[in-house]
């Protein structure tokens, strides 16, 4: 069976929540620059495309139906932003409030859930909402966002603050499985500028036999992906005793691959364009960072020894 690499962004904001323009346009921008999928994921509401009649429909980028279920609790007089991307959901998710950060994110992904789509936990680190200590409870979510492109979600972390893949690592760590995704976080698509939350600035590629909604969003929720800010990988190969990956390259760019293990151990770092690592029987999970001399990333997603 045939597969290919499909390019989609999964969190996009238009005029139907707090994004400055249309779905027709916002979707035009990504057919623009090569997206094979999409997701509009308005706060609290499934943005669906109105196009005039006679009007053309294009076949890309596949729209995939979404939405951000948030669901802002006080804590403390602290208010804490918690949003969950429900992609490939069947109809709305009105957002569910409880008293503390683990409950009202467990009640959100359950609902996404039930409602036929799974669940991606973003930005941790926005306002510092929260980290692996609450996350390690949840049960249900597919995917956590790591690199998110808004220039306020602190992916970075600081002083005292974990950054995103180290709190994927820890939940890693906790032997439970959870796919990190790259997204744009977009809203902003007149003035484009490090300040403003412009489309572009991360991605997935998935790995499917077929460009369809039921594929994709399937693929997704079985890790069968890579996210990216600008790495680009021909091939990704993992058996049972090695993962292999071959890397396209890209104008000078020069590569390293961290090969990572538990707790967020580096176990190797490897030069060139053909990284491999044998598999390590004594680490709960190995996962990969692909990083080019521009500082563009590329993450493979975590094989469990298990």
């Amino acid at each position: 069976m045939k597969y290919k690499w499909y390019k989609g962004n999964i969190h996009t904001h238009t005029t139907e929540s707090d994004g400055d323009d249309t779905p027709e346009s916002v979707v035009k921008w990504y057919r623009k620059h090569g997206y094979d999928f999409l997701v509009l994921s308005d706060h609290n509401h499934i943005t669906l495309l109105e196009y005039p009649k006679g009007k053309r429909r294009f076949k890309r980028p596949l729209m995939i139906p979404g939405e951000e279920v948030s669901a802002n609790i006080e804590i403390d007089g602290k208010l804490i932003p918690l949003h969950i991307n429900g992609i490939g959901i069947s109809r709305l998710v009105e957002p569910t409030y409880s008293d503390t950060i683990i409950s009202t994110i467990q009640a959100n992904v359950d609902n996404i859930i039930e409602a036929g789509g799974i669940a991606s936990i973003n930005h941790p680190n926005f306002k510092w909402a929260f980290s692996h200590n609450e996350l390690i409870h949840i049960k249900g979510a597919s995917l956590l966002e790591i690199h998110n492109g808004h220039p306020a979600t602190n992916n970075q972390g600081g002083p005292g603050k974990f950054s995103t893949e180290q709190i994927w690592d820890f939940i890693l760590s906790n032997n439970k499985k959870i796919f990190g995704v790259a997204t744009d976080d977009s809203h902003n698509y007149h003035d484009f500028t490090p300040i403003k939350s412009n489309p572009g600035r991360g991605w997935l590629m998935v790995k499917s036999n077929e460009l369809s909604v039921d594929k994709i969003v399937e693929s997704i929720k079985l890790g069968n992906f890579y996210s990216s800010t600008g790495v680009t990988l021909e091939e990704v190969n993992i058996s049972n005793k090695s993962i292999n990956i071959n890397i396209c390259q890209e104008k000078e760019y020069i590569y390293k691959t961290e090969f990572i293990g538990t707790d967020g151990e580096l176990l190797a770092m490897v030069p060139g364009l053909n990284p491999s690592f044998k598999l390590d029987k004594n680490q709960i999970y190995i996962r990969a960072t692909v990083t080019n001399s521009g500082g563009q990333k590329a993450w493979v997603q975590p094989t469990f020894m298990s």
